[in-house]
């Protein structure tokens, strides 16, 4: 493809400086410098200048733009996929058929693949929780016969004595 097709030239401005950065790489090139010496100047590695340019020739010079140079593979949940989620989630983990009603990873993610047949880690289900803002609940696990006033008397009373002083070291001993 012709870098001259969808880009007639190099932007006056620009979204943000990586995308500058690209482009005056680009503007480099064309001026004959080597991808080594374009590399040096611009602070990056040499694979990126080489990533850069092989952009330009092949997909044009919009190639090089921020809205278009986002890399990676395309979403297996969609957006309206993610918004439907918590719907879901609301159900409860009963409804799944989990014992007890809290939400942990492994169960979201079970829940995901259910409703969507998507299969994800269990870290990347917690990086969807925190994009849909759902925050860590971790369940307290206290006795119900807890007395916290009794507790409270401990801490003041008792606690101190056993913190106060390091048993004394026995004297050693030489031959």
């Amino acid at each position: 493809m012709n870098t001259t097709d969808e880009l007639k030239e190099v932007p006056k401005t620009f979204n943000d400086w990586r995308e500058a950065r690209r482009f005056r790489a680009w503007e480099l090139h064309k001026e004959g410098w080597s991808q080594k010496r374009i590399a040096e100047a611009l602070g990056v590695t040499g694979g990126a200048v080489s990533q850069w340019l092989k952009v330009a020739r092949e997909e044009s010079l919009s190639g090089l733009l921020s809205s278009t140079s986002k890399r990676g593979p395309a979403p297996r949940l969609s957006a309206e996929d993610l918004q439907k989620l918590p719907q879901f989630l609301e159900r409860g983990a009963e409804s799944y058929g989990f014992r007890g009603e809290v939400w942990t990873r492994a169960r979201v993610g079970e829940v995901i693949k259910q409703e969507f047949g998507v299969s994800y880690s269990e870290r990347h289900v917690g990086r969807l929780l925190h994009e849909i803002g759902w925050t860590r609940q971790k369940p307290r696990e206290r006795a119900d016969q807890r007395d916290e006033e009794e507790i409270a008397g401990w801490y003041a009373e008792t606690f101190p004595e056993l913190k106060k002083k390091p048993l004394e070291k026995e004297e050693r001993w030489s031959s």
